[in-house]
């Protein structure tokens, strides 16, 4: 396989970029669509003529940004499809189906990395060591109304900012300033019998029963990119989620 570009060995940028680039430039222009079977490490070593390490670097970066994913066994396949357009999702709180918005203001009570997540995280999120995980507080009228906590992959911790992670949903951050890209969203919603944390959160009674709502945020490959879970105090007002077409 010859590649139209290559690399500049007298260029003072490191041969493994060069590489990453004219790789992911591919994929973009759709040279390599989605689901496509890249060279192995050693075709691409002959075709540069650099050393497996340096392609290994390059493929890892590629892999990092979304563009690429490893299966064991398998090999390296595209999963960049370029700009997605499809279902914008909206999850809010109102007083009636087709009322106004409650108006909720937000705040972050915890942002952490999880170096051993629990077995259901771990489910989710396919050897991943590390998760980052934020919990936000949900106020109407200066009283809690939800609790809502986000467990995304490390790799994404750059798209979090304390100043607009309140404003913008995870959802709309994640289409506008990621590589990989949602194609697909899973949503559970379940009732469940409030613990000590949550009761003490939401000013709830314990042992009463609240509304949780799970959801997945799937990739074009079915990997999870994000899983949201929100607890609502059940007092008075809906928890609606509104899926928009766009294009």
């Amino acid at each position: 396989m010859l590649m139209e570009e290559v690399i500049d060995r007298d260029s003072h940028q490191k041969l493994y970029v060069q590489i990453q680039q004219i790789i992911k430039k591919k994929i973009e222009k759709g040279e390599w669509p989605v689901g496509k079977l890249i060279p192995t490490e050693d075709e691409l070593c002959k075709i540069f003529d650099v050393s497996k390490a340096t392609i290994r670097l390059a493929i890892y970066e590629l892999v990092r940004a979304g563009y690429l994913k490893r299966q064991q066994g398998k090999g390296t396949f595209v999963t960049y499809s370029g700009s997605h357009f499809g279902i914008a999702m909206k999850t809010r709180l109102t007083e009636d189906l087709l009322s106004k918005d409650v108006i909720v203001t937000k705040k972050i009570l915890k942002k952490e990395i999880i170096k051993q997540p629990t077995v259901d995280i771990q489910t989710y999120f396919e050897n991943q060591n590390e998760i980052y995980y934020i919990t936000c507080e949900g106020f109407f009228d200066d009283e809690p109304v939800y609790i809502e906590e986000f467990f995304i992959p490390t790799s994404l911790m750059h798209l979090i900012h304390n100043e607009d992670f309140c404003q913008t949903s995870l959802y709309e951050q994640i289409q506008s300033n990621s590589v990989k890209k949602i194609f697909k969203i899973i949503q559970t919603i379940e009732v469940i019998e409030v613990n000590k944390e949550f009761a003490e959160y939401l000013n709830l009674q314990l042992g009463c029963h609240a509304l949780r709502v799970h959801s997945l945020l799937l990739g074009s490959d079915s990997t999870v990119i994000a899983y949201i879970k929100l607890t609502g105090s059940g007092k008075k007002y809906k928890i609606q989620t509104e899926f928009e077409k766009i294009s």
